[in-house]
C-alpha cells in the first residue's frame, strides 16, 4: 500500500538572508500577497485525504490561507535551535563562530544546546513513516523549508550533508510516494498530472 505526501513550503515572512532559526513571526503583507497569488493553483491540494501543517505561525497561516484547514503536527516543527532560536545564521556566526562551524560540519553536533541535524532529520522521517498507509491515500503538509529539506534527505536516504544543498522556495511543492522506509521523489507537472519521460 502506497501513499503520496505533498509538502507545501510556507510563505515567506522575510528575505532569505534575514531568515531566523525557528522564526516565530507571522506572515507579513508580502507573505499574504504570495499566498493570494498562488491560492488558485494550490487549492486542488485541499482535496487531500489528510491535511497537516507545522506549528510555526507562517505554516499555519499559509495552510489556512490556501483553504486546507490543516491539523497542526508537532513533529513537523522546525529544528530545535536551542540558544540560537530567533537568530539569523549571521548573528549566530558573529556570537559563536566556532560553534556554528562545528554545527555545519557535523550532523551529529548540537552546540546550540538544541537538536542535532541528524536528530531533526530522524524526527521528520519518523513522522513521514507513521502516516496512514492506505493505498492511494493523499496527504498534504504545509511546513517550513527546513522541515521539507529534512523530509527529502530522509526519503531519499541521502547523506545528512545533502540537507545544505537543497533549496526549498516559498510556496513550492514537492511530493514523495511510498510507505514506511521506502519513499521515492515524485515530480509533477503544473497541472498536477505526472510528467512523461
Amino acid at each position: 500500500m502506497a501513499l503520496r505526501v505533498t509538502f507545501v513550503a510556507a510563505a515567506g515572512s522575510s528575505t532569505v538572508l534575514s531568515e531566523r532559526f525557528e522564526d516565530p513571526r507571522p506572515l507579513d503583507q508580502a507573505g499574504w500577497s504570495e499566498v493570494q497569488r498562488v491560492a488558485h493553483d494550490l487549492l486542488p491540494l485541499a482535496a487531500a485525504d489528510l491535511r497537516y501543517c507545522s506549528p510555526a505561525p507562517r505554516s499555519r497561516a499559509t495552510g489556512e490561507g490556501l483553504g486546507y484547514a490543516p491539523l497542526v503536527q508537532l513533529a513537523l516543527r522546525d529544528c530545535d535551535m536551542g540558544r540560537w532560536r530567533g537568530l539569523t545564521l549571521g548573528e549566530a556566526m558573529a556570537r559563536e563562530p566556532e560553534a556554528v562551524d562545528a554545527w555545519l560540519a557535523d550532523p551529529r553536533s548540537a552546540p546550540h544546546g538544541g537538536e542535532s541535524l541528524l536528530d531533526f532529520i530522524g524526527r521528520v522521517g519518523n513522522w513521514l513513516d507513521t502516516r496512514p498507509a492506505e493505498d492511494g491515500c493523499r496527504v498534504v503538509a504545509v511546513a517550513e523549508p527546513s522541515v521539507i529539506r529534512a523530509a527529502l534527505v530522509y526519503a531519499l536516504k541521502a547523506p545528512p550533508a545533502t540537507y545544505w544543498s537543497i533549496d526549498v522556495r516559498s510556496l513550492s511543492t514537492i511530493s514523495v510516494a511510498g510507505l514506511t522506509g521506502r519513499w521515492s521523489l515524485r515530480l509533477e507537472s503544473v497541472c498536477g498530472q505526472p510528467t512523461r519521460a
